[in-house]
């Protein structure tokens, strides 16, 4: 018997000793912040505006022509959508307006279209939660919105519905039930794309998009007063 042999054989007949598993809940409770819901609000706006984002607070009635009004104030060439009901409420927003970007619709494989794809000016998405502590979108890419549309466009523009923030992220783990099952690639954002070099020189938009304008949709009961008061 080889000696690799040998000690896996020692191994597997080891005596098993169960351990207990760790109470994480009460660990992260004595971390966990005592904000209430305004107040989580304002302290993630204030770390996503710390790294250049762009906040746009808005209601669920009227988040697609807000963003129509943005864009006429910010043109953009051409925005890339993917084929859902965010997607195509805002393409019929957009529908016959003058100053709206073309519209470029995700329903290709990106091998084919790679050329056209990385001249688009905007990818639209959506956000799957928020997370406070740390000025953070969670996004949930699948098959009809895949992390290309976050990723390569050099303006990604989130739709997230502030009710979803949660205070910190294992909050957000238990919230969203993440142990039920993740994508291939869940992404963390805080910001847009920035690196640094040895100088600490701070670049944006060096490994994807340079500019980050979240669509904030707050519940009815939080009026836009309430969350602006302190972050400015």
């Amino acid at each position: 018997m080889s000696a690799r042999a040998s000690i896996l054989q020692k191994l597997r007949a080891a005596p098993r000793q169960e351990r207990p598993r760790p109470d994480l809940a009460s660990h992260f409770q004595r971390f966990a912040s005592q904000d209430d819901e305004i107040a989580r609000l304002r302290h993630w706006a204030a770390m996503m505006r710390a790294v250049k984002t762009d906040i746009l607070w808005t209601r669920e009635a009227e988040w697609d022509a807000a963003l129509a009004g943005w864009l006429a104030g910010h043109p953009q060439d051409s925005i890339l959508l993917s084929v859902t009901p965010h997607g195509r409420r805002l393409a019929q927003c957009l529908e016959g307006r003058a100053d709206a970007p073309r519209i470029v619709w995700f329903e290709r494989e990106v091998d084919g279209w790679k050329a056209e794809l990385f001249d688009i000016a905007a990818g639209f998405t959506a956000a799957r939660c928020g997370i406070a502590a740390t000025g953070t979108l969670a996004l949930w890419p699948d098959e009809a919105e895949p992390r290309t549309m976050s990723l390569v466009p050099p303006l990604h523009i989130a739709l997230f519905d502030a009710a979803t923030l949660y205070p910190d992220f294992y909050s957000a783990l238990q919230g969203e039930n993440w142990a039920a099952g993740m994508p291939a690639n869940a992404l963390l954002i805080s910001g847009p794309s920035k690196t640094a070099d040895i100088q600490q020189t701070l670049a944006y938009g060096a490994h994807g998009p340079r500019d980050l304008l979240v669509l904030a949709v707050l519940p009815p009961h939080i009026a836009i007063h309430d969350v602006e008061g302190e972050t400015r």
